[in-house]
């Protein structure tokens, strides 16, 4: 059976939440990061082989220590700690987002945001989707 999203983000919120304040990343944004990358699935998987909740590649994941990207905790952890990453090599929001989604080598080589078929609309996305979940 499959479970709706509104469900599975609730199910996931708190491990979200704890790896926003574990590697200090803006509240909110991992979460639109997760709705964006895997609707909160954490079976998903992508056409590139991504896995999990927020969609790490294997040698990414291994990089991270994470030996199960289906694991919710994992994953997270994981995605989370790797955006802190990336913000911390680009230092702008919608930096660190592309470089989660394209890699930091074509963020680096394009100067800024790539403008392949996929990067800058996943970045609009999860920026406008971290609009409703960012702290009033």
């Amino acid at each position: 059976m499959l479970l709706h999203a509104s469900y599975r983000e609730t199910l996931y919120e708190p491990l979200i939440r704890e790896a926003e304040v574990r590697y200090r990343l803006p509240p909110g944004l991992m979460q639109a990061l997760v709705w964006a990358e895997s609707r909160f699935n954490p079976m998903a998987i992508s056409p590139a082989g991504a896995a999990g909740l927020a969609q790490l590649m294997p040698t990414t994941a291994r990089e991270l220590g994470v030996s199960n990207r289906h694991d919710p905790a994992q994953n997270i952890d994981g995605g989370a700690r790797y955006l802190r990453q990336m913000l911390d090599r680009f230092g702008q929001i919608h930096l660190a987002l592309a470089a989660y989604n394209a890699g930091p080598g074509a963020v680096t080589r394009a100067g800024g945001i790539p403008r392949n078929r996929e990067t800058p609309g996943y970045v609009r996305s999860v920026l406008q989707r971290w609009m409703t979940y960012r702290p009033s």
